[in-house]
């Protein structure tokens, strides 16, 4: 399990690399590309090295911090996985990047995808503070063209990608991750209605394709969620104090809301059921939403159950919750 914050070394490299940039001037770059992103709009926004830094300023904690959470859900079901190689689509500044070299020690192979050079500059910058990351191959152009001419990787990423796409787009380049997974893909996006649902349609349609779910999902049926409902978890990451000015925040804590799933080509071997909101714990019981093989569950833990009680205390929102005695986590 790795953690929701920045490593040592990338939160280092970005704190040289902002030395005697103006905080302010910082911040309002960043709240154009936020502004321009929720309006719908992509990277374009991102032309010269300060914006992209301060995009990564702003936007690098909270995107580890999910990528982090659903690889470490991943890893839960399939704490054997070792990849040796990694193709990060729509890399930004390198972020997915970061967090899968730290979930997987075993990656010695980076290729990573973005059209914006901008932000490829500062990745390939920010990557010679990792002792493994320093001979990744960063390529620029359209994603899915350059798709094309990639290698095919044990474990593919796309972050925060998808919603800068058309539905046509999205199709074609779902098809086109797909075909280069040598393993395992691994998607993510905002944790909104329309970023859910553009993770539901990825994903139903690479099911159809022969995609296994490994998380968050215990089935490869049809999502048993319905409107206004969806699916989206949350992870809480520190921010410095330069962040807090960045975001215009008081909070030390920023919570990221995010929608992911992890397909693999391979059926695991157990799948566990999903905590989907963060449950209500009472000196009666714990109750808990639940998504299981069968559907949505609305689980009661009474606390004359002592074992089981004990072990629901402790659930999450997000958790993976396994059976008792099955060596996994509880």
């Amino acid at each position: 399990m790795i953690a929701p914050n920045l490593p040592a070394e990338l939160k280092a490299a970005l704190t040289r690399k902002a030395e005697g940039l103006s905080r302010n001037d910082a911040a309002q770059r960043a709240d154009t590309i936020s502004r321009t992103y929720r309006d719908g709009g992509g990277s374009g926004g991102i032309r010269t090295g300060d914006d992209a830094l301060a995009y990564a300023l702003a936007r690098m904690p909270a995107t580890y911090a999910a990528v982090a959470a659903s690889l470490n859900a991943f890893t839960e079901v399939n704490p054997d996985f070792a990849p040796k190689s990694l193709l990060d689509i729509g890399a930004g500044p390198g972020t997915a990047t970061w967090a899968a070299s730290e979930a997987f020690p075993s990656l010695n192979t980076f290729t990573l995808l973005d059209a914006n050079t901008a932000l490829r500059d500062l990745a390939a910058e920010l990557a010679q503070s990792h002792p493994r990351l320093g001979a990744m191959s960063y390529n620029s152009g359209d994603a899915r063209k350059l798709l094309t001419a990639s290698p095919e990787a044990d474990l593919v990423v796309a972050s925060y990608v998808i919603n800068e796409l058309s539905a046509s787009e999205r199709s074609a380049l779902a098809d086109a991750m797909w075909a280069k997974t040598r393993d395992t893909l691994v998607v993510v996006e905002p944790g909104t209605p329309a970023g859910y649902a553009r993770i539901i349609d990825l994903r139903a349609r690479l099911i159809a394709k022969g995609a296994h779910v490994i998380a968050p999902c215990p089935h490869d049926a049809a999502c048993p969620l319905t409107k206004p409902d969806w699916c989206h978890f949350t992870q809480r990451l520190q921010r410095s104090r330069a962040h807090k000015h960045l975001k215009g925040a008081d909070l030390p804590y920023e919570d990221e809301k995010f929608s992911y799933v992890v397909l693999s080509r391979t059926r695991p071997a157990l799948r566990p059921t999903r905590v989907l909101a963060q449950p209500q714990v009472t000196k009666i019981a714990v109750t808990a939403k639940i998504c299981t093989a069968d559907g949505i569950e609305a689980a009661s833990i009474p606390h004359r159950d002592k074992s089981a009680y004990k072990r629901a205390k402790k659930w999450d929102w997000g958790d993976a919750v396994f059976p008792a005695g099955n060596g996994g986590p509880e």
